[in-house]
């Protein structure tokens, strides 16, 4: 873009140097900005796929980390639910093993 924009200043530039209009004075200036848009696009398209291509892993990654932390966390629930209601129940949880209070 800014390239486009220098050369149109450059054709400018040349207009009021030369006090004309001729296609001699203004051709070099758009010539110039031409092949700035044309370099601009051959950087910018390429630039725009792999954003896009790299956009869609992202969110592909953050969808599997949200499903896997849903899965840990309705696991972690329901394991706190059987512990609590072991210790509910009068059962003694240590460790891991859970015995009767009467034992």
């Amino acid at each position: 873009m800014f390239g486009t924009v220098w050369g149109i200043m450059t054709s400018f530039t040349g207009i009021a140097a030369s006090k004309a209009t001729s296609l001699a004075v203004v051709a070099p200036g758009i010539a110039e900005a031409l092949l700035a848009t044309a370099l601009g696009l051959v950087a910018a398209i390429p630039a725009v796929i792999i954003y896009n291509h790299l956009a869609r892993q992202s969110a592909a990654c953050r969808a599997q980390v949200a499903d896997l932390t849903s899965l840990v966390m309705r696991l972690v629930s329901r394991d706190l639910g059987r512990m609590q209601a072991q210790l509910e129940s009068g059962q003694v949880v240590r460790l891991g093993v859970s015995r009767m209070a009467g034992e």
